[in-house]
């Protein structure tokens, strides 16, 4: 897991190669007026979600996970707070991992909680366990998938 803000985003371009693509498109002027949907970034492999979503506070927040892809959280305005926890200390799955979503829930709570303001990257690999839109409002953020 990675928390920091995108002004920082260089040291970790080397982390994965598409990572690279992925900041730069997080950097766009215009990022804040693109409408929410999914944007092809380089097909499967690379895509962005934009979204307005209301936070629903920690005890709404689910701990979730990925197989295939690597999630880049960015706050574009708001203030998220992401619940973590190692898969290597997880708790009893949720249901069934969805192959075709790629997305697994968790039952308890996280180990720990983070905060995400405005500006900030929050980078989850399938290895993180992850509760996101633990604040509480409305926020505007991108998630950008990333194939590992």
């Amino acid at each position: 897991m990675i928390l920091d803000l995108l002004d920082n985003a260089e040291r970790y371009r080397g982390t994965h190669p598409a990572f690279a693509a992925a900041f730069d498109f997080l950097r766009r002027q215009d990022l804040a007026t693109l409408p929410d949907g999914r944007i092809e970034l380089d097909g499967d492999r690379l895509f962005a979600l934009v979204q307005r979503p209301e936070g629903r506070g920690r005890a709404g927040a689910r701990l979730e996970a990925h197989r295939k892809y690597a999630d880049i959280q960015y706050v574009i305005s708001g203030h998220e707070e992401y619940g973590w926890r190692s898969l290597h200390d997880a708790p009893p799955a949720d249901g069934e991992f969805n192959l075709q979503k790629d997305l697994g829930f968790f039952q308890g709570a996280p180990a720990v909680w983070l905060p995400g303001p405005a500006r900030s990257i929050a980078v989850f690999f399938p290895e993180d366990l992850h509760a996101p839109l633990a604040g509480v409002g409305a926020l505007h953020k991108v998630v950008i998938k990333v194939r590992v």
